[in-house]
């Protein structure tokens, strides 16, 4: 999902029955006459997308989701409630200076304070491709509008795949050759 996308991101959107999210809309900062202001808007191609969940990423949500509403028990009356799955101390939307400097603590942690929020939708796609996905499966999962756009921004990886493949064809004829010689 994209940054926006994940700002937005409300729980009557999670669906963990059928194992779906639903991406409809996304946050963004307007600036209009010197005023700043979240709202929400269309996602970037104004179409909503459905995505396909790990089980293991949906139960990782429902712990958050519980461990949110504990908070709110705790925190009580002061709670804004929102809606939205990922949220401040009380409630209120993250920003998007909130979730850089976040991003940028935890990335500076693992040793690589170059990253970007948005690599991690890049390293998603090129997971999804190495793990078989097709490209028709990554353009909506992603919300691409097209799939040629998807194989441009990630043809080099299907280009490493390519040659993985020859080099396991390779391997398989020599593995024949060998049996047919004994």
């Amino acid at each position: 999902m994209r940054e926006g996308e994940v700002l937005g991101l409300t729980w009557d959107c999670v669906d963990f029955d059928r194992g779906m999210i639903f991406v409809e809309k996304q946050l963004q900062l307007h600036q209009e006459r010197g005023l700043q202001a979240y709202e929400f808007i269309p996602t970037k191609n104004d179409q909503c997308r459905s995505i396909s969940v790990a089980p293991s990423v949906l139960a990782q949500l429902q712990r958050y989701r519980a461990a949110r509403i504990a908070h709110y028990l705790e925190f009580g009356i002061p709670w804004s409630e929102t809606g939205l799955v990922f949220t401040g101390e009380t409630g209120q939307h993250l920003t998007k200076s909130t979730i850089y400097r976040e991003f940028k603590r935890v990335v500076a942690q693992i040793g690589r304070p170059d990253a970007r929020f948005h690599d991690l939708r890049h390293s998603f796609a090129v997971a999804s491709l190495r793990a078989g996905d097709d490209i028709k499966t990554l353009q909506g999962n992603l919300g691409h509008a097209t799939a040629s756009f998807t194989l441009d921004v990630y043809g080099h990886v299907t280009d490493q795949m390519k040659k993985e493949s020859a080099n396991r064809m390779e391997r398989y004829l020599q593995t024949v050759q060998c049996a047919a010689s004994e």
